[in-house]
């Protein structure tokens, strides 16, 4: 029985234990505890046609430490920027930023005329309704899903679309 268990049980436990440690070093997944809570994530929908759109929403730090969002996946665009607005001699331009800062017990807000993700180059167009999954990518390595559902941003606004007024 000891040599069973030397021989067996011991390299498989050992095995799995590797395994626990090396998936917990990859980050934050779905459903697991991420520091940064995601409040009213959505994609901004956008006319047929269009080749590009955004998601939005807000993160708030619940840790102890500063994070910063440092890229962002999607599989439904060629390519995914994390992007600003800035003001430019009286004219607003959207430009690509290399991090979007969360401070410890703080929130940032990604809206549109601010910080938001762009989705560019999607493969088909977006429909209302449709949920959009779309990974954070954090400076300490951690990833987190973010599903947002596609929406039309009039929708959203008071006296707008179908929202309520």
């Amino acid at each position: 029985m000891k040599r069973f268990l030397m021989h067996t049980l011991l390299p498989a436990a050992l095995l799995l234990s590797i395994g626990m440690v090396q998936a917990g070093s990859h980050g934050h997944e779905a459903g697991a505890f991420h520091p940064v809570k995601v409040h009213m994530p959505f994609v901004r929908l956008m006319p047929p046609g269009q080749p590009n759109t955004a998601a939005f929403m807000t993160l708030e730090n619940t840790g102890g430490k500063d994070l910063a969002v440092v890229s962002a996946e999607s599989g439904v665009s060629r390519v995914v920027e994390l992007h600003t607005h800035t003001m430019h001699e009286g004219v607003m331009r959207m430009r690509e930023i290399d991090r979007i800062e969360v401070a410890a017990g703080g929130r940032t807000e990604l809206k549109p005329g601010g910080l938001h993700v762009m989705l560019i180059g999607l493969h088909e167009p977006l429909q209302e309704g449709q949920v959009v999954e779309v990974t954070l990518v954090y400076d300490d390595g951690s990833r987190q899903l973010v599903e947002a559902p596609v929406r039309d941003p009039g929708d959203m606004m008071p006296g707008h679309g179908h929202g309520p007024a």
